[in-house]
């Protein structure tokens, strides 16, 4: 069977139509199609049904996808491998949470450019939920997230103690409002824990996507928010805002650096005292 195919049936799959898969394989539509065919004809099933505006997988398709993403993947973590060998291009692609991003990313990028001149290395931001979903569909390689995950196809490389802290406007009463991340954001979690500690249950949530807006939110009166000491004490503006200590059990909410067990880092990363196996 011919991994190529299946690396064109497998973008077709995670795009959701042929036109998308061809801009990712960066081809025409036409051969998108061709090889699909090709592939059914090889298999004898049906991978997809066409719709309106895309495609879905057949029942076949089902069965194959999870197979047909392990070969693709490991043949691309093996020419990553070999690659490296030879000190040639090759690619990291890494993902963070938007706080881990403002204070460890980027000694880490310079290192790794450093030995790796010819890597391309890659940098998504988003949630922690965002992060994992796409570490465990092989988008990305490593990840930097908050809290230790519970899935069992991920490996934690290495921990990192943070410790949390409510930021609130120094100025006037704090508004039953919290500032956070979009959907999937780890802190959002324990912020509803606290409200309802202190016995606040109808109250807004404001969801953005960067930490200058959070806390330029926060400084302007608008609410609270809930980030790590090290985000706290390197972009917040004191003059602005006011720093709530909180206990141990809601304070340790590490950040992690994860892998997939299946797809361990094939590069060395030597800042952290790591080496992939």
């Amino acid at each position: 069977m011919d991994s190529a195919l299946l690396k064109v049936f497998v973008t077709v799959a995670d795009e959701g139509s042929l036109s998308g898969a061809a801009k990712v394989l960066n081809c025409v539509q036409s051969n998108v199609t061709a090889r699909l065919k090709q592939l059914e004809d090889y298999l004898g099933h049906r991978l997809f049904y066409r719709k309106p505006r895309g495609v879905i997988l057949t029942e076949a398709g089902e069965v194959l996808l999870g197979h047909a993403r392990d070969i693709v993947e490991r043949i691309s973590k093996t020419e990553l491998v070999m690659r490296n060998l030879g000190e040639t291009a090759g690619r990291l692609r890494i993902g963070s949470t938007e706080s881990n991003a403002a204070v460890r990313l980027t000694p880490l990028l310079i290192d790794l450019h450093k030995k790796y001149p010819k890597v391309d290395f890659q940098l998504f931001t988003g949630t922690t939920q965002l992060i994992v979903e796409q570490l465990i569909g092989y988008k990305l390689d490593i990840a930097f997230v908050s809290g230790v995950p519970k899935h069992p196809d991920l490996k934690v490389l290495k921990a990192f103690e943070e410790k949390m802290a409510l930021v609130e406007p120094k100025a006037g009463a704090v508004p039953d409002v919290v500032i956070t991340f979009k959907k999937g954001c780890t802190y959002k979690a324990v912020l509803d824990e606290l409200m309802r500690e202190r016995g606040i249950y109808d109250y807004r949530v404001m969801e953005f996507g960067s930490l200058d807006t959070i806390l330029g939110c926060v400084a302007a009166g608008m609410g609270r928010t809930l980030l790590p000491l090290s985000v706290i004490n390197q972009l917040a503006d004191k003059n602005w805002v006011d720093i709530v200590n909180l206990p141990p059990d809601k304070a340790d909410i590490p950040t992690c650096l994860i892998c997939r067990r299946d797809a361990m880092p094939s590069i060395k990363l030597d800042m952290f005292e790591l080496e992939g196996a």
